[in-house]
């Protein structure tokens, strides 16, 4: 342990917990803590006389740069990185760089670095298994580099704070540490745990009325449906479009007449428009954010010229807070608050400026600019709606789901992984996603179901509900213009599977319940990493494509692979014993309990609301090698406070295994209440117990809850028959029910891009990875260049694209192209695809693609529209054509991107992407002579674009939201077989240091 000179540092809150800044001076100007639940706690000195390690173990080291702070922790080979909130790629963060500024980020994808909630935290796992954490204490945009093994480094405004946790001997222990500073989740009401339904949009109140009676009908279970942006008049918030929704109060006494719930969506932003009364008011009242001229800014979003509440003053808060409240009385269930990073549309920072102003309580920080206040802002709108809907019903407990959030914002609302693709791509990154949001203090999360962009394949769809029926938050939603996909959707098949894996999730909500009661008690996530269950097991800490329920493990498949008979998992040391519900399937994740364990369980219903409290609760037990088992079951009436005062029953559950007196069997389980806790009198019903004795192998036996319960176990020799003869009966079922099931997906021909069908193509030599998918106008999809992605877009638009007109998506876009050669890098060293797709009218357009061995970070392209059959009649010359190249790059730091060239004429030229959205067409002796460069002065990563200026006519740039366009034209002309038209073009992916703002 080394001290810098300056550094100063301090223990906080309780064991293990030290506050670090850059010097006295350093702490005295911090700003006010925005993260803990209690920010009096940040600034306070504990009394370490009764901790047993009163210093540091690690210390960072402090370097100022300008007005920027660098902190940098080193840590011991063969430490793991998780955390860093809502993040796309791998669990385990080794090699990532995030920055927290929150975004809207539609169609995201592994190496997007800035998603809609900001997280400035890092949960490691030290080579020994401790657990150690690191909160970067500010709230402003903060880099998080971990692209160095075992280095943690941040880079924010100078100066702020960071808080170490630890070293801990377990992962719970650092989460419970982390939830004594930033809080836990408020109890959530019971039904906010059953399925939800939603769509963008359904567009009438008959329609959502209909869906939910869907559900009824099929007998699939479900609990919530959504109503979407459409349901509001012209998109203003806190109305109701007249036409479509006539009655909002006499839809939500429909929907609870048959065990629904309704949950509304709320945006922030408010139409500009006098008369239109939640406009008016806020005018009335100064709720607005300013611009830095002291005027009400205004920018477009849903409604129009829009209007954004300045939730970071308690006038405003107060002002929403009633809103809500009036609205609730409609028979609003929940809020839904989206788009509230926030988005504005038509810039190219898809946010407000950083310069507006916002005028906060003092003790959150003041009056400050955007740019201070922009990561808090989701968690300060989410908060006024939970004391709003609390205001509206003091004795239910509220629901807020929100899109964007802060470190700490669990505390007022749940959170999903926002616009997610309907891609297998998508389907994987769910898991590690929703783990690393629990590893940093927010565990009621999940993704869209299916993905809301894009249409799902029936495999895909039950895949991804199987997997998202055993998360935290499950919702199935999907965007405007993609197929259906409620769970019936898919066809008979697919709706029984997806009724199976949703009566999983209801069968398992007695310990789900008490799951989220250990989060809101603890800080425990909900949902955890397979390494949760052996810390020091090295192959456990990337393993995305498992997680743990508490001491339930489940394994899924979130690849188009067909598991078939194969059941073997690697699973953590100890004993594992496989169950289920009688509803085995190949298409579904394989569930497991760990020995030792106890877990509740109850009868399958239709809503949380058909529960009683004389249902039977079913234990699922699993010994330990010791012959011993315990867990707890808590209730309480699964809504409202009373809780709070005593009103539950929290019961442990113990089993032991005795031996006979004669030896010669296998003896007798006892099971047995070993301790209640609670107010509330156990009720009158019956307990079953299934005793898992091997691979979905079980004996049983019932009693009153309460009362003992004595089971006999069968003998060793017994025990191995019957797991021998369940092993094979239910592998050769599994073959069966495969087999039949992919003749069924076969007959549902996948979207093409979207469906997992079809997989890209890829390409990786040198330093370059990329993927190209011929199906669809053979665009490129991907360029990595080491680790940084350069691309923006999806399957189905945006990436890199080629057309053969002047018009935005002419011919050649979409058509599917065909491989004519693809020459591998394992043979050459290099990569070469060759591809071609007919245009129509006689033409192709042909496209190869190489990365060479001698320029590891170099590619070329070479493009042509040829002429193969032009009739005689033409000449042999084809329609007026271009070739239009448009690449989508992806922009991390908007306003700190260049484009900068060297004209013809020799004038030097730079393009800035702070001077807002818009194309600018490049002609004559203004062109680039034959290169430009798009450089991120930020983190200093550059790409290089040359070409051939005889084959190029005009360069178009667009600025677009978080990404640009730079485009090589052709000439405008016909072509023949002897004339083609081509452009040979290289890009080069480097540092430049020359270009800094």
């Amino acid at each position: 342990m080394e001290f810098d000179d300056k550094t100063a540092w301090m223990p906080i809150l309780g064991e293990s917990v030290f506050r670090f800044d850059e010097s006295d001076v350093a702490r005295q100007d911090a700003m006010p803590c925005l993260s803990f639940e209690n920010p009096k706690l940040r600034e306070e000195r504990a009394d370490t006389s009764n901790f047993e390690r009163k210093t540091p173990v690690f210390v960072p080291k402090f370097q100022i740069n300008g007005d920027q702070q660098e902190v940098v922790f080193q840590l011991p080979s063969g430490s793991s990185f998780y955390g860093t909130g809502e993040a796309g790629g791998p669990m385990e963060r080794t090699g990532k760089r995030i920055y927290t500024w929150n975004t809207d980020a539609w169609g995201y994808n592994q190496n997007t670095t800035s998603l809609y909630q900001s997280h400035p935290w890092v949960f490691s796992v030290l080579p020994n298994g401790e657990s150690f954490g690191v909160l970067a204490d500010t709230c402003q945009r903060c880099e998080v580099d971990l692209r160095k093994e075992c280095i943690i480094r941040f880079v924010s405004a100078a100066p702020y704070p960071v808080i170490t946790f630890g070293p801990y001997p377990s992962p719970e222990a650092l989460l419970i540490a982390l939830a004594h500073a930033i809080g836990t989740i408020q109890m959530p009401p019971k039904w906010a745990l059953g399925y939800h339904q939603c769509r963008w949009s359904y567009e009438t109140a008959e329609k959502v009325f209909k869906i939910a009676s869907t559900f009824r009908e099929k007998n699939i279970p479900c609990d919530v449906v959504w109503m979407d942006i459409d349901y509001m008049d012209g998109f203003k918030c806190f109305t109701f479009d007249k036409e479509v929704f006539p009655d909002p109060k006499a839809l939500s006494d429909d929907l609870h007449n048959i065990g629904f719930k309704g949950i509304w969506m709320l945006d922030p932003g408010i139409k500009v428009e006098k008369g239109y009364d939640v406009y008016d008011s806020g005018t009335e009242l100064d709720v607005w954010i300013q611009t830095p001229h002291g005027k009400p800014f205004a920018g477009e979003c849903w409604p129009g010229l829009t209007s954004f509440p300045d939730f970071t003053n308690k006038k405003t808060r107060d002002w929403w807070k009633e809103l809500v409240k009036k609205f609730a009385a409609n028979g609003v269930d929940g809020i839904w608050n989206d788009m509230n990073e926030p988005a504005v549309f038509k810039t190219v920072s898809k946010t407000m400026p950083d310069v507006n102003i916002h005028r906060g309580d003092e003790e959150l920080g003041g009056v400050q600019p955007h740019k201070y206040y922009h990561n808090v802002y989701g968690n300060f709108q989410a908060q006024a709606t939970y004391d709003g809907m609390l205001l509206a019903n003091k004795d239910r407990r509220p629901f807020v789901l929100t899109r964007a959030g802060f470190i700490g914002g669990q505390r007022s609302a749940a959170t999903w992984t926002g616009d997610n693709l309907a891609t297998w791509e998508h389907l994987g990154m769910s898991i590690p996603m929703t783990l690393n949001l629990g590893l940093s203090g927010q565990p009621f999360a999940g993704p869209d179901i299916g993905g809301f962009a894009g249409d799902a394949t029936p495999k895909m769809f039950i895949r991804w509900i199987g997997i998202g029926a055993l998360m935290p938050f499950a919702r199935g939603h999907s965007e405007k213009g993609t197929i259906d996909q409620e769970p019936w959707s898919f066809g008979l098949e697919v709706e029984k599977l997806c009724r199976v894996a949703l009566n999983r999730r209801y069968r398992l909500l007695p310990h789900f319940y008490t799951l989220f009661y250990q989060a809101h008690k603890m800080g425990v996530p909900v949902m955890t990493p397979l390494f949760f269950a052996d810390p020091s097991d090295l192959s456990l800490r990337k393993r995305d494509d498992a997680f743990l329920l508490g001491p339930i493990l489940v394994s899924a498949c979130p690849t188009p692979k067909s598991r078939r008979e194969n059941v073997e998992v690697a699973l953590p040391k100890g004993i594992w014993q496989r169950f289920h519900f009688e509803d085995d399937n190949p298409e579904l994740p394989l569930m497991f309990l760990k020995g030792g364990a106890i877990v509740p369980t109850g009868p399958v219903i239709q809503h949380v609301g058909a529960a009683t409290v004389s249902d039977t609760i079913t234990l699922l037990i699993a010994l330990d090698d010791k012959g011993r088992a315990e867990g707890i079951l808590y209730e309480d009436d699964a809504d409202g406070f009373g809780f709070e005062a005593g009103n539950y029953l929290l019961t442990t559950y113990e089993a032991q295994q005795f031996p006979s007196e004669n030896g010669n069997d296998g003896g007798d389980v006892v099971v047995r209440v070993a301790r209640s806790e609670g107010d509330w009198k156990r009720p009158y019903r019956k307990l079953h117990v299934r005793l898992l004795v091997g691979n979905t192998t079980q004996v049983e036996g019932e009693c009153k809850d309460g009362e003992e319960l004595r089971i006999k176990v069968p003998t060793r020799a017994e025990i191995d028959e019957l797991v021998a003869n369940n092993y094979e009966i239910e592998t050769a079922e599994r073959e069966r029910t495969q087999t039949f099931l992919d003749e069924v997906f076969q007959e549902h021909e996948a979207v093409k891009g979207a469906g997992g069908v079809l997989s890209p193509i890829d390409l990786e030599a040198g330093n370059l990875v990329l993927k190209v998918i011929p199906w669809i106008g053979g665009r490129i999809i991907s360029i990595r260049h080491n680790s940084n992605e350069w691309l923006e877009g999806r399957f189905e638009s945006g990436c890199y694209e080629e057309y053969s007109g002047s018009e935005w998506r002419s011919s050649g876009c979409t058509e599917e192209y065909k491989v004519i050669r693809h020459s591998l890098a394992a043979l050459d060293g290099q990569e070469f695809l060759a591809m071609e797709g007919d245009i129509g009218g006689g033409l192709i357009l042909a496209r190869d693609i190489l990365v060479a061995k001698d320029s590891p970070d170099t590619m070329n392209i070479t493009s042509r529209i040829e002429a193969r059959t032009v009739g005689a009649g033409s000449g042999g010359y084809s329609r007026l054509i271009r070739l239009r190249i448009r690449p989508l790059i992806r922009l991390d730091h908007p306003l700190k991107t260049l484009v900068t060239y060297t004209a013809i004429d020799g004038k030097k030229h730079v393009l800035r992407g702070d001077e807002g959205f818009g194309e600018t067409t490049i002609s004559g002796p203004d062109r680039p002579n034959g290169e430009w460069t798009v450089v991120d002065t930020e983190t200093g990563l550059a790409m290089t674009n040359r070409f051939d200026l005889n084959q190029v006519e005009l360069c178009v740039v667009n600025w677009c939201p978080a990404s640009v366009t730079i485009e090589l034209w052709s000439e405008e002309r016909p072509v023949s077989k002897e004339t083609p038209i081509v452009i040979s073009h290289d890009f080069e992916f480097h540092n430049d240091t020359t270009s800094k703002l």
